[in-house]
Parts: C-alpha cells; sequence; structure tokens
C-alpha cells in the first residue's frame, strides 16, 4: 500500500525499547493495553450491529433511525481529531531536538531538514539540534521500516525510523506528524460518521490498523474531520488489491467524494490542529527566506491592546541575520513594562536577551550569532501607536569562535543563491586542531572548479596554505587543520546552483600524543575526532579494543606442523575469528588430521565451530563445518592450498582442537589417491565439472592464480534465463613493462556449443577474444590443458587462464510459426536493479503474447519497473503497452506488424520476482527477418 510500510505487524523486541506497532505508530505498553481494549469493544459492537440489522432488515427502522442519528451527528459543530490529549506527551515550548544517525547520506538529511523547516514554517514547532537534552529524538533505520512515536516520551529517545523507500519529503512530514502528537485521522473516535470501513478488503491480519483510537487518548480543540490531512491513510491501504478500497467517505465535499492520503503537504487542518496544540500565538510566523520583513497588526494604522505576536527567523545554519527597525512607535514605559518588542538572539523565549524595546527611538541594527532570532511583540496599554516595522537580511560567513558546530551553504537544503561570496573563519581553542567533515556536498561540477567552489585554507586568511578547492558531487575527504583556526570560502556564480554543501566543525586533539598514548598497550592510531588502538605483527587487539594479545591464524607454507585453537589446552576465548591458510608446493596436496576436538555446539554448527575448504578464500570448496566434541575424519586438500577458520560466539566456551598437517605428492601412500579414469590409467581430480546458472561470474582453471595441475580435464555448463544469451570473454592480465601479457595456449579452450569466437582486441603479442552462445542452450566449455605445461620466460604469460562470465546481453530472436518463452534475469530471484534488456523476436505476419507470470513493482504510472510492449522493431514504433504488478495483462496482445519490441525496466530500489512471457507466430511464413 502506498506510503505504509510492509509487514506493519504486532511484534514485541524490534524497537529501542518494549513496544508493538499499529501501522507506522511504535506503541508503548500503555497505548498497547488502550488498543487491545478498544479492539474488544469494537467487535462487541460490530457484532451488535450485524445482529441489529438481520433483525430489522434490509431498510428497517434501525437504519432509519441510524441514518438521522448520524445527520445529528453531521451537524455538530465540535468533533474530535486524533491528536493526542495526554500532556506529557507534548514537546516543552514546542522545541523538540534532533539527532540524524550517521548511516544516512547528504541526500536523506537534507529531506529530513525540509520536512522539519516545512512544519517549522507552518506552525510554531521547532526541530534543533541536540546538544545535551535528556528528550529528544533520533532519526535512524529499524526493522520496522518506516514508523516513529507519538508524541515526546520519557525514558529514553523515541526513533524515528526512516527505511527503504521512506526517504520522501511527504513520509517524513506524515512521521513527523506523530512525532509532533498526531495519530492517525481515521482512528479518531467519530471517525464513523466520515468514513466507512471496507473490512472484507482489508489483508488478512492487517485488521487492528483499522481500530478506534479511545476518547481519553484524543483531544478535540474544536477541529473537524480533515480529509485532506497527511495523516490520514489512503483509500487502498492494507487493501488485499490495489483497485480495492478499505476507506471510503461518507459525503462529499464541494460536490465531489474527497481524496484521502496525500503525502505532499501538510493541510490546513493539520496546520491549525497543530497550532492548537502547542498554543501558538495567532499573530506572528516563522520567516525562512533569506530576506524579508514584518511589522506590528494593522501597522502604520495603530494595533489594539492586549496584542501578543511571535516572529521566528531562521536562515541557513552557518549564516547571520542583520536586522534593522525602521520605524518604531510604540508606548513608552519604565523598562518597556506596558508595549515593547523584544528581540532574543535564539529559537525560543528562553534565549539571550539582545533588547526590549519601546518608545519612538529607533534600535541599532542587531546581528544574530547564530542562524535564528526569536522576536516578540506585546501591547497591554490602551495607548495607539503606529507600532513598528523591521527588515532582515540573512549573511553569510564570519567569525565562528566555538568548539563545535555545523556550517552550510546559502538556502542549504534549497539550491544555493547566484553571485554569492562567504568566508568562514573557524576558531577552537587553544591547543586544538580543527577537524571538518562533510555531510552532504553537491556543487556545480568543473574540472579545475572555476565557477562555483568550496576553498579550504589551513590558517585564518586566504594567504594561509591552501588545503583544497573542491566542487562537483563527491564528498571530500575529512580535514585537520594543524593549528587551532581554520579557513572556508565559498563562491558561486551567477548560473547554475545546486544543494551545496553541509559540514560538521569540532575541536580536535591528538590522544595518541598524551602520556599514555589513549590507553592503548602497543600502537595508537590517531583518527580525525578519535583514535584506535592497534597491535604489533603476530598479536591482535583483545575485546577491550585496547591491550594486544597473540595472534591466533596466519599463513603457513611449512610442508608439515600443527594448529591450535586459542588458549590451548585451556578454552579459547569469545569472540575469536582465527583463519589459517596452508600453502604446499605445486602438485602437492594437504591433508589435515584432529588430534583433539571440542567446540560447543552440535548438528547445526551455528555458535563456535571449524571450517575446513580446498582454496583460500572464503568461497573456496568446503570440505566440512565441523562442531560439537567428535573428530572429524582426515581432510585432504584437492589442490595445494587449504584453508581453516575458526570461530567462538560470546557464549560458551570449550577446550577447542588441536590438529597436524603434512603435505604431499598426490602418489604418496599418506595421501587418498585420485580416482581412476574409466578403461586407462591415468588419474583425474574429482570435482572439475560445473553447471553455472548465475547471472554473471568468473571461471578460472584449476588452482588459480598459480599453476594448473598436469592432467586435468575440466567442463562448465553454462545455462541462461530463457530469452537470454551468455557473453564469455577473457580477462585482461596485468601488464608486463607497461603492455598486456600475452595469452598463450589458445587451443587449450575448446568451446563444445559456440560459434567461433571474434576479436576485440589484437595486437601482435596480445589478443582479447568473446564468445556469444547462440539462442538459448547451454554454453559448454572443455578446457584441456597439454599435459606437463608450464610458465616460461619465453611465453611471459600465466600458464591459467581465467574467463569471466558477463551478465546476459540485448537478445534478438527470430522464429517460425511455433512456441517461444521469455524471461527476467533471475525468475524467483528478482531481476538486477538498473538492468534495461531489450527482447526483439520477428515473426510473421503477427505475434500472440501470453504473460505465463507477472510480479513487477506496482505503482499507478508503472514509473519505476516496468515491461513495455512496441508494436515493432524499436520504441519508435506504437506501443501495445507498460505493464507492472502483479496482475497478468488481459486481454493477450497481438502485434499487427511482423517484429515486436520487448523492454524491462528496473530501477535501483524494489525488486521483485519479474516476468515470463510466452510468445507464438499466428501464421507460418518462410522469410524471417531478425535484427541484432
Amino acid at each position: 500500500p502506498p506510503f505504509i510500510p510492509k509487514g506493519a505487524l504486532l511484534l514485541w523486541g524490534v524497537w529501542p525499547v518494549k513496544s508493538a506497532f499499529l501501522g507506522d505508530i511504535a506503541l508503548d505498553e500503555e497505548d498497547l493495553r488502550a488498543f487491545q481494549a478498544q479492539q474488544a469493544v469494537d467487535l462487541r459492537q460490530r457484532a451488535t450491529q450485524r445482529a441489529s440489522i438481520k433483525t430489522a432488515g434490509t431498510l428497517g427502522t434501525g437504519w432509519r433511525n441510524t441514518m438521522r442519528s448520524r445527520g445529528r451527528w453531521r451537524g455538530r459543530s465540535r468533533s474530535r481529531r486524533a491528536a493526542t490529549s495526554r500532556p506529557e506527551r507534548v514537546w516543552p515550548d514546542g522545541v523538540i531536538p534532533f539527532v540524524i544517525g550517521g548511516n544516512f547520506t547528504g541526500s536523506q538529511r537534507a529531506v529530513f531538514r525540509q520536512a522539519m523547516r516545512h512544519w517549522e514554517k507552518h506552525t510554531c514547532v521547532t526541530f534543533l539540534e541536540r546538544t545535551d537534552e535528556d528528550s529528544y529524538i533520533v532519526f535512524t533505520y529499524r526493522p520496522c521500516g518506516c514508523c516513529s512515536y507519538v508524541g515526546r516520551r520519557g525514558g529514553g529517545p523515541p526513533a524515528i525510523s526512516i527505511g527503504k523507500n521512506c526517504d520522501k519529503f511527504g513520509i517524513v512530514v506524515h512521521e513527523l506528524g506523530h512525532v509532533i502528537g498526531f495519530w492517525h485521522e481515521h482512528t479518531r473516535p467519530d471517525r464513523d460518521r466520515h468514513v466507512s470501513i471496507v473490512r472484507e478488503n482489508i489483508q488478512p491480519g492487517q485488521e487492528y490498523n483499522f481500530l478506534k483510537m479511545e476518547l481519553q487518548e484524543v483531544e478535540s480543540l474544536g477541529e473537524t474531520y480533515d480529509f485532506d490531512s497527511i495523516m490520514h491513510y489512503a483509500r487502498n491501504t492494507f487493501s488485499r488489491g490495489i483497485f480495492l478500497d478499505t476507506i471510503v467517505p461518507k459525503y462529499e465535499v464541494n460536490g465531489v467524494k474527497p481524496p484521502i492520503g496525500q503525502r505532499t503537504r501538510l493541510s490546513k487542518g493539520d496546520i491549525a490542529q497543530a497550532r492548537k496544540l502547542y498554543k501558538c500565538p495567532a499573530c506572528g510566523e516563522t520567516l525562512q527566506d533569506s530576506t524579508g520583513n514584518f511589522s506590528s497588526p494593522e501597522y502604520p494604522n495603530g494595533y489594539s491592546a492586549h496584542m501578543h505576536c511571535v516572529w521566528r527567523i531562521s536562515v541557513t545554519p552557518g549564516e547571520k541575520i542583520i536586522l534593522n527597525f525602521t520605524s518604531m512607535d510604540l508606548y513608552r514605559s519604565r523598562l518597556c513594562w506596558y508595549d515593547y518588542v523584544e528581540v532574543r538572539d535564539g529559537f525560543w523565549r528562553k534565549a539571550p536577551l539582545r533588547g526590549r524595546f519601546c518608545g519612538g527611538k529607533l534600535p541599532e541594527p542587531i546581528v544574530s550569532t547564530d542562524s535564528r532570532l526569536w522576536v516578540e511583540f506585546r501591547s497591554s496599554s490602551n495607548w495607539v501607536g503606529k507600532g513598528f516595522f523591521a527588515v532582515y537580511e540573512a549573511i553569510c560567513g564570519g567569525d565562528v569562535k566555538k568548539d563545535n558546530g555545523h556550517i552550510q551553504s546559502p538556502n542549504y537544503p534549497d539550491d544555493y543563491r547566484p553571485s554569492k561570496v562567504c568566508v568562514w573563519r573557524i576558531q577552537v581553542s587553544e591547543g586544538f586542531h580543527v577537524g571538518l567533515t562533510f555531510q552532504s556536498f553537491e556543487i556545480e561540477r568543473h574540472d579545475s572548479c572555476a565557477y562555483d567552489y568550496l576553498e579550504v585554507r589551513d590558517g585564518h586568511s586566504e594567504s594561509s596554505a591552501l588545503i583544497g578547492r573542491y566542487c562537483g558531487y563527491e564528498k571530500p575527504d575529512d580535514i585537520k587543520s594543524t593549528s587551532s583556526r581554520l579557513w572556508l570560502k565559498f563562491v558561486s556564480d551567477g548560473s547554475i546552483n545546486k544543494a551545496g554543501f553541509a559540514v560538521n566543525f569540532f575541536k580536535e586533539v591528538d590522544e595518541c600524543s598524551r602520556p599514555n598514548r589513549g590507553g592503548c598497550e602497543q600502537r595508537c592510531l590517531n583518527t580525525l575526532g578519535s583514535y584506535k588502538c592497534s597491535c604489533d605483527p603476530g598479536y591482535e587487539l583483545a575485546p577491550d579494543k585496547r591491550r594486544c594479545e597473540a595472534a591466533c591464524g596466519g599463513f603457513l607454507t611449512k610442508l608439515n606442523g600443527s594448529i591450535t585453537s586459542p588458549g590451548w589446552p585451556k578454552e579459547y576465548p569469545p569472540n575469536k575469528n582465527c583463519i589459517w591458510q596452508l600453502v604446499a608446493p605445486t602438485q602437492y596436496r594437504i591433508s589435515l588430521q584432529f588430534d583433539f576436538f571440542e567446540t560447543e555446539g552440535n548438528d547445526v554448527c551455528k555458535y563456535d565451530f571449524v571450517e575446513v575448504r580446498s582454496g583460500l578464500t572464503a568461497d573456496s570448496k568446503l570440505h566440512g563445518k565441523f562442531c560439537g566434541s567428535e573428530k572429524p575424519e582426515v581432510i585432504t586438500s584437492q589442490y595445494n592450498n587449504m584453508r581453516v577458520e575458526f570461530k567462538s560466539d560470546n557464549t560458551v566456551s570449550k577446550k577447542g582442537f588441536k590438529a597436524h598437517f603434512f603435505s604431499g605428492n598426490p602418489d604418496s601412500p599418506a595421501l587418498s589417491p585420485p580416482p581412476l579414469l574409466p578403461a586407462t590409467h591415468d588419474c583425474k581430480e574429482a570435482g572439475c565439472d560445473h553447471k553455472v546458472t548465475s547471472t554473471s561470474g568468473t571461471i578460472t582453471s584449476p588452482n588459480w592464480p598459480d599453476k594448473y595441475p598436469s592432467k586435468k580435464e575440466c567442463t562448465w555448463a553454462i545455462s541462461s534465463t530463457p530469452g537470454h544469451r551468455v557473453k564469455l570473454v577473457r580477462r585482461p592480465h596485468p601488464s608486463l613493462h607497461g603492455r598486456p601479457v600475452p595469452l598463450c595456449h589458445l587451443a587449450a579452450a575448446y568451446f563444445l556449443s559456440a560459434p567461433k569466437p571474434w576479436v576485440t582486441q589484437s595486437d601482435a603479442d596480445y589478443r582479447l577474444l568473446a564468445w556469444l552462445s547462440q539462442g538459448c542452450h547451454p554454453l559448454r566449455i572443455l578446457v584441456r590443458p597439454p599435459s606437463g605445461l608450464e610458465r616460461g620466460p619465453a611465453c611471459r604469460c600465466p600458464a591459467t587462464q581465467v574467463l569471466s562470465l558477463l551478465p546476459a546481453v540485448p537478445l534478438a530472436v527470430t522464429t517460425s510459426l511455433g512456441l517461444q518463452e521469455l524471461g527476467s534475469g533471475g525468475l524467483d530471484l528478482g531481476p538486477p536493479a538498473a538492468s534495461p534488456p531489450l527482447f526483439e523476436f520477428a515473426v510473421l505476419p503477427r505475434a500472440l503474447q501470453t504473460f505465463v507470470e507477472m510480479d513487477i513493482e506496482s505503482q499507478p504510472e508503472c514509473a519505476y519497473d516496468h515491461l513495455e510492449v512496441y508494436d515493432g522493431r524499436d520504441t519508435k514504433a506504437p506501443a501495445l503497452g507498460r505493464f507492472c504488478g502483479s496482475k497478468k495483462p488481459e486481454p493477450e496482445v497481438y502485434s499487427a506488424g511482423d517484429s515486436v519490441l520487448v523492454k524491462f525496466h528496473s530501477d535501483d530500489t524494489i525488486t521483485k520476482k519479474g516476468f515470463h512471457l510466452r510468445y507464438t507466430s499466428t501464421k507460418f511464413q518462410d522469410t524471417l527477418h531478425s535484427r541484432k
């Protein structure tokens, strides 16, 4: 359903505190008890209503009485709205401190700030970067997807979770509505007077999302039901099908059924309700433009008595505000006791006072120390004066003398203004350095940053050493000054404007220069804003991340030796991960025999285990995963290397293991002999016949990157999804003296079911070849190197070859009368993101297409993932349709001509199973047309 997180179930234990979920609302224990009680009441009422209707008949007296009473309800001027009625959930003074988690991108952070500024502009709530406040919100990502608590909560910060595909402006505004104190509009106790819940269309198990709130949980505040609220569910939220309604308005507004579920902006009702909930002054506003003006009510005709107005000026962090009063005519009294205008240097009524003014004298211009000013006007006398008029302007740059803070380009997160020049001079406490980290960066790109740019210098003036000049869309690396000062300059020209930048600055100290080296036992590594400990070779960090202990694992090239678990013969420590890589000479094999074995675990080997593989990487051939107290059998590697990995969790520890290894030639009786080939006396290692079905990958000869063994024969059978072909190319090898290493022994590879290769790059010493399979048949490869072939100086090339299996390429299919099939890449696995495969097939005279299965991301306009069908050979041909969702198109699709183009597109977010299309020609013709 649009705007609602999937899988919103009543689950415990997926939130920082014990909680359940109602749609995208996180419930605490008190909320949950209230909803469980309301659910019981709701079920009883529905049972009573069904019994009443059954008794009264289809249009009986009970039905008429219900309609009459419904009309009386509709005529009432006061009805409940879904805002919290619990005063402890209202944020004091409307100030909401926030923290944004470090896992969000700069563009996501910009969306969060835009949503907060939207609430600030239309209400009197204020979102403020947290300093040391006990109550605050945290933007993070939780398993619930998009969800948040309602209102302020004690006992820890409530999280506002912004999951995948939730980082849209309207959705974040909706979630912030919960934080401010709103429930969903359709859960008001009086909702049955305004909307109908179509319960038979609700997804099974999601009925609880349509329960009504209890009277004690909401406050009316005189606001009527708001169909346009950003807090209202859409008509098909939690529906069994996209065209099935779950919520339907009961009456028309201005002659039409009102739309519900918008996620674009706050409605008039949302704004009015929030202003009432937080007791916003009736006069004043939030000013967010870079320049503006404001005045007392009815200026210059005179203000009334007992007026109270508040203006909040908020510009981009890193900018300052110049406030000028151009006219002042207020009742003059001692200490400006009666009528006055008051200016505070901050975001609320308790910020530092810059001045209280009355009478007729104009104040001097006021410059803020930060990016916010609070202006309050009060009148209590009956004297009639003209009032006041003031103008303000945001100025960027200036001296910044504090130990940490934020600097952003003008008008961030919106596009910066043209022709701006801003210079910041940052100074932190003496004895510290300035650290600079970039949160977001998007400045007009140019090779030499000639137009728009940010310049950083190591000092306090334009003549200081240049650290860098930056533009483009890549975030610069963290910056550290050599002193307590840093100089920043932002320049924009008069043309292209972008979103700009956001940086954090802070005082930085080298913890490793202190006498105790940060508490590190061996080595201390200073990092920007922090430090970390490290150990000498042969040691590793202990769990406290400061002490060092003897390391486990290693790279062993001895012919024989032993390995033991950490701490042997005592119990191994928790949270250990040890990897031994054993390498023997070429043509040798390695055998591993356990002398003692005891780890935590059973058949599952989920907690502590030992894993043995042939090869040196984590994806090499697995011989076994062992745990418990039973000793594994002797293990012999396939080739001349072996990987042994030991892992322990943080709970139960056992004695561990002791094992010894030895290496030798395959003919050695100490090693298990390989099987004989049928009717010959030659040996052949097992496990070199492969079936490949993945969409991309790499094929390597045995023992790569070392020399392959002699008398080795391997086959790969590569199959693709119907409608795709397999492209096989040789991967270029590292260069030798500036030239590619030539590929030798080309005849060693035989392609059993492929056309001749074509040369894609060629010179005297080097050839890069590619093969393309025919149609949808598997590509079979046989590699049979000549016996005893080895790398030599005359050939100057590796004795092994690497073949890369690339993603499927666009396919052209020609067919006569008959049945063929096409499918998206990886049916049942989801199509690869951002893939645009084209399928073209030519049949005569017409083609019939039938969708066997379709599961593509659903969207009303099919704007994201979709399948397009064109009646011709390219996208200029008439479109036969654009399809998405899980419903197969009806009726079947017919072409008018002899060619059809099928184009599949997927974006980089949600993936589904894809599609399976069957097509056939309606009449056989001898002439076939195809196009590559």
